[in-house]
Order: C-alpha cells, then sequence, then structure tokens
C-alpha cells in the first residue's frame, strides 16, 4: 500500500507540475511533450494523448500546428480550442 501511494504521490506531482506549467501560457511543443503534458491541454485525456504520442512516432514530428488534425479524434472543432496554445519546435 505504501509503494502504491508514494507512486501515486509522483504521479500528481508530475501531473500538477504540467498543469502549472501549462497556465503560465507556454505553449505545448507537439514534438517534444510527453503525455502528461498534452493531457494538459483542454479536451485531451489520456486516450487521445497517446494517439497523438503515436501518430507522431509512427510518422515523425509534427512539421505545423494543423498536422494535429491528422490525428484521430481531433477535428477543425478541437485544433481551433487548441491552437492558441501548441507550436511544433524542431524535430
Amino acid at each position: 500500500m505504501r509503494q502504491w501511494n508514494a507512486i501515486a504521490a509522483v504521479d500528481m506531482v508530475i501531473l500538477l507540475s504540467s498543469f502549472a506549467w501549462a497556465w503560465k501560457g507556454e505553449k505545448v511543443d507537439l514534438n517534444q511533450a510527453a503525455g502528461r503534458q498534452l493531457e494538459s491541454l483542454p479536451g485531451i485525456g489520456p486516450a487521445l494523448a497517446q494517439r497523438i504520442l503515436d501518430h507522431r512516432k509512427k510518422n515523425g514530428s509534427f512539421k505545423r500546428i494543423e498536422d494535429l488534425m491528422n490525428v484521430r479524434g481531433i477535428g477543425e472543432k478541437k485544433f481551433l480550442q487548441l491552437e492558441d496554445r501548441i507550436t511544433v519546435g524542431d524535430p
């Protein structure tokens, strides 16, 4: 039980750090972000974050933020909610 509590505490710190990072107004780099950072974006849960990571692994780095719409589950409406919060840095 103690081990589980320690793992949960570490996960909570990582999650809160991700949210604090996003609250500062810094953009999430689609080419560098880990799953937790992607999950800090509005409307992105664990499953969609994993699809973004899988897409990046299979197809390489995102060239433009609009390429995010090539990920299943991200259409124009969701993209418009995210566009001011994402960027694509150098791969």
